[in-house]
């Protein structure tokens, strides 16, 4: 399995294509088809080559600088290309980088928060009965319910209906409340 790019190659590979595209324009001129007709029109009035051979110079001048467009136009496509992928490339990095982040620290404080959770509604501490409900997942929800009464799941019940309603979560509440 290949590798990504580092920011760093990118960065150099994005230099590099940069780089050539200016060397290909500093070697290359550009003069339109009207002048260079012109000039050739002139040579053939003085007398200083045939209208065959200006016809044949002209064409295969004109056929050389369009193939050379083409090139910097295809040079210039593919370093556009490496600049737009920056900053997708760099949005998914940051955002996988914050899902893992997230999901590390949720499932960090998930036992600690479901132990504090016990002891509150042993204490008859009121409240909701799922201490930080909304950042927990489902499977951390459900395993949460095995310890709620009939009224604290109906609780829980009642704000999953009005927030989320996953439909999975409510049907784990739906059955529970049916035992």
């Amino acid at each position: 399995m290949a590798s990504r790019p580092t920011k760093t190659e990118d960065s150099s590979r994005a230099e590099q294509s940069v780089q050539a595209f200016r060397d290909a324009l500093e070697k290359s001129i550009t003069i339109s088809r009207d002048r260079l007709q012109e000039v050739v029109d002139d040579a053939v009035r003085r007398g200083r080559m045939t209208r065959g051979d200006a016809e044949e110079m002209v064409g295969r001048l004109a056929t050389r600088g369009r193939e050379q467009a083409e090139d910097l136009i295809s040079q210039l496509d593919r370093v556009l290309s490496q600049v737009r992928e920056v900053p997708d490339r760099a949005r998914q990095e940051v955002g996988g980088r914050a899902k893992g982040a997230r999901k590390r620290a949720v499932k960090a404080a998930d036992k600690p928060l479901a132990r504090v959770d016990r002891v509150r509604r042993t204490a008859r501490v009121p409240g909701f009965p799922i201490t930080a409900y909304d950042e927990l997942t489902v499977p951390q929800i459900d395993r949460r319910l095995q310890d709620l009464t009939r009224a604290q799941l109906r609780k829980v019940r009642d704000y999953e209906r009005r927030n989320k309603e996953r439909k999975g979560l409510m049907r784990s509440l739906d059955r529970k409340l049916k035992d």
